[in-house]
């Protein structure tokens, strides 16, 4: 039971599961109190971004209950989010109508950018959504619509032209490189190749437009931005935005940011990320134009809203957007963040965002990615996970594991995410290596300059 003070009457919240016992037992609450029915909440998703959302919600001061669709086995018995039965997007609507779901929170981003879209049909059923309408989450779905946006808003960015075949893309490159190769639609974070040469574009151009690894699609060709890279991310709702606390991510698999891009190899966050100065000149030019071009459009966009940005000589540049937090950002970030992130969420999908409900701790977090055998190229499932009981004072998000004779093991190709925080980069990084080195499992992968090297 959980006892609150609003407008000095004294507020009683219990949790549903004893509710029950009220009417059995006769319960008489005295004169002066009034019962609160905890927010119920349901996030769609299945990772560590998941894992680390759904944590961050059930520690808000409302304390909410958390439901998860599809979830994952720690999901559901490490957070203890309750289980959905739905199998896609219209059984998910049908069940939380059914059980009174308060707010549904877009995780990751595919029924976001499905036909039918996950928050126009929470709108339709009249279920507030955290994340945004199907044609807003086109800044995700489509790198071209992206482009587009950003050059009819002004928003610094690098030239850009799309094609529909191979004799159209090579025209645009024009024997220029290094270039960037982007495919148009989702490709999981592997749809995106920086080509110093005509040889790897050609290979890029060839799985792409010939052999369709990500299936049918146009392709981008991108000026090739040179510099430091930075995640910015943003609540947004219509008009109004907050900038949250600013992270860096690892794309590729090995240490000094060599070899293949992966979904990301680790993260690190903190409001002293980047200097007030430079973050004044981001807000400015680049979030927000974004959010002034989204009321301009008519995007009714509501939700997380993540910048990718390049720092060139020339100042920051936009590389891309993601509809949602981003991965393993996301995991690195939460911790940071206190207050009330169930209520503020709430409170922003209904249009009224309440940025007082959040507060930031002004130190480091850093998040190392233990990634399993044969990453990026493929995933080893089924390596049984130790060392798990010995991590101390550091937070341990599942991204794909699995139970096993009464164990965990790997259950795809980022497996976990050992995150820690201190009060200086320093501390951080050394302290998030040194219990991520606790954690074992055959063909384990965890890059040891994660939040080490910095800009």
């Amino acid at each position: 039971m959980v006892r609150q003070i609003r407008n000095s009457e004294e507020v009683l919240k219990f949790p549903n599961s004893i509710l029950s016992s009220f009417s059995i037992l006769n319960f008489a609450i005295r004169p002066g109190f009034r019962y609160v029915e905890p927010v119920r909440i349901c996030v769609v998703g299945k990772g560590g971004r998941e894992h680390a959302l759904i944590r961050a919600l059930r520690e808000s001061e409302s304390h909410p209950e958390v439901f998860c669709f599809p979830g994952s086995e720690a999901i559901h018995e490490i957070e203890g989010a309750g289980m959905v039965a739905a199998h896609d997007l219209e059984s998910l609507i049908d069940w939380m109508t059914a059980n009174s779901i308060d707010l549904c929170v877009a995780g990751e981003e595919s029924y976001l950018v499905t036909e039918a879209g996950l928050a126009n049909r929470c709108k339709d059923v009249g279920i507030p959504c955290w994340g945004p309408p199907f044609a807003a989450a086109q800044l995700e779905a489509s790198k071209e619509f992206a482009k587009e946006f950003m050059q009819r808003h002004h928003i610094p960015t690098g030239d850009a032209a799309g094609c529909a075949d191979i004799d159209e893309a090579q025209a645009a490159i024009a024997g220029k490189y290094p270039t960037v190769l982007k495919f148009d639609g989702l490709a999981a974070g592997k749809g995106v190749a920086v080509c110093p040469d005509k040889e790897t574009a050609d290979k890029f151009l060839n799985e792409v437009m010939v052999e369709r690894r990500f299936g049918p699609g146009r392709l981008l060709v991108e000026e090739c931005l040179v510099g430091p890279e930075i995640s910015i991310f943003a609540a947004v709702s219509g008009s109004d935005y907050l900038i949250l606390t600013p992270a860096r991510d690892y794309k590729r698999i090995g240490e000094g940011d060599e070899g293949p891009n992966t979904g990301g190899m680790g993260a690190v966050a903190s409001r002293r990320l980047v200097d007030p100065e430079l973050m004044k000149r981001i807000d400015d030019e680049i979030v927000a134009p974004t959010v002034a071009g989204l009321e301009k459009d008519e995007l009714d966009y509501v939700g997380f809203l993540y910048f990718g940005l390049m720092l060139t000589e020339n100042g920051p540049k936009i590389i891309e957007y993601n509809c949602r937090f981003g991965d393993p950002e996301c995991q690195a970030v939460m911790p940071l963040i206190s207050g009330d992130l169930a209520k503020f969420c709430l409170e922003g999908a209904k249009g009224n965002l309440q940025s007082e409900l959040l507060s930031f701790n002004e130190g480091w977090s850093v998040c190392c990615i233990l990634a399993s055998a044969g990453y990026p190229e493929s995933s080893r499932s089924g390596d049984p996970i130790s060392g798990l009981e010995n991590v101390e004072d550091a937070r341990i998000y599942h991204a794909g594991t699995k139970k096993q004779d009464g164990g965990w093991a790997t259950n795809g190709g980022r497996v976990l995410a050992i995150v820690a925080g201190g009060d200086s980069r320093e501390n951080a990084v050394e302290k998030a290596h040194a219990e991520a080195s606790k954690v074992h499992f055959d063909g384990s992968q965890r890059r040891s300059d994660i939040g080490r090297l910095h800009f």
